[in-house]
């Protein structure tokens, strides 16, 4: 669902041709409100990540700057398949609490209003979203989501450890939109022969991948240049957090 709200804002019309110009630049900035606000939900849970160039099935992911890498396959006439990684310096478990403090996601990722938590379980959680963008004139766009969030158990292998979480849209702009958050920790042991546990270094991806279909009001080909901006900066914004978090901690001892 998504609401469109004016604050009050009267604008003046002289005639037809004034009408008409003035709903049509209406028209474009709501449009453009409207994909920018979604794209924050999903950035961020959403969360959530999108589309920066097409690629095919088996192609690697493509570089766009910043150590962002974002790859889209299309799966049919309005929906895709996006994946998305970032290098993150700081551990699985520190990006693991900054995820799954889902009522401060709001703090640092920029555009997203809202995000609360309805409905709390074991490994579960339920999210309302609120995506904003502020245009000229005083106007808002929001886009509103429902999110279902489930968290899986930590898996461990011989050098590394990888934890996820599986969302699901139930209420939104998307006839289907759900994908998964996959942190993943390498160990790097700094000597040979040297136990992982260890005198270690680590190397921590943080990945994203959604399918995605909007509803028929919104072509999904509108939304892919339109949101790219929002990955990088969203991305961004988690990589900053997490490494935040390292310097305090440095900073305190």
């Amino acid at each position: 669902m998504v609401s469109f709200l004016c604050n009050n804002t009267k604008i003046g019309l002289e005639g037809p041709n004034d009408r008409n110009s003035i709903l049509t630049k209406q028209k474009r900035r709501r449009n453009a409100g409207l994909l920018s606000a979604v794209g924050e939900i999903m950035c961020a849970f959403p969360l959530s990540v999108y589309y920066c160039s097409s690629s095919y099935p088996g192609e690697d992911l493509d570089s766009i700057g910043d150590g962002i890498v974002i790859q889209i396959q299309k799966l049919g006439r309005n929906s895709r398949r996006i994946r998305s990684k970032i290098a993150i310096n700081a551990s699985l478990d520190d990006i693991w609490k900054i995820l799954t403090d889902y009522e401060k996601l709001a703090d640092f990722i920029p555009g997203l209003a809202v995000s609360k938590l309805i409905d709390k379980k074991d490994n579960f959680a339920r999210l309302y979203q609120i995506g904003q963008q502020n245009l000229p004139l005083g106007l808002k766009f929001n886009a509103k989501a429902i999110l279902d969030c489930f968290e899986k158990d930590l898996e461990t292998f011989n050098s590394k450890k990888k934890r996820d979480i599986d969302f699901k849209m139930i209420e939104g702009d998307f006839k289907l939109f759900e994908g998964k958050w996959s942190i993943e920790q390498v160990c790097k042991p700094r000597l040979e022969d040297s136990d992982c546990s260890i005198d270690q270094a680590f190397e921590t991806t943080l990945s994203y991948s959604v399918d995605a279909k909007p509803k028929l009001w919104l072509p999904v080909h509108l939304v892919e240049g339109r949101l790219c901006k929002e990955i990088q900066t969203n991305l961004s914004s988690i990589r900053e957090e997490a490494e935040k978090v390292i310097d305090n901690t440095l900073h305190a001892q």
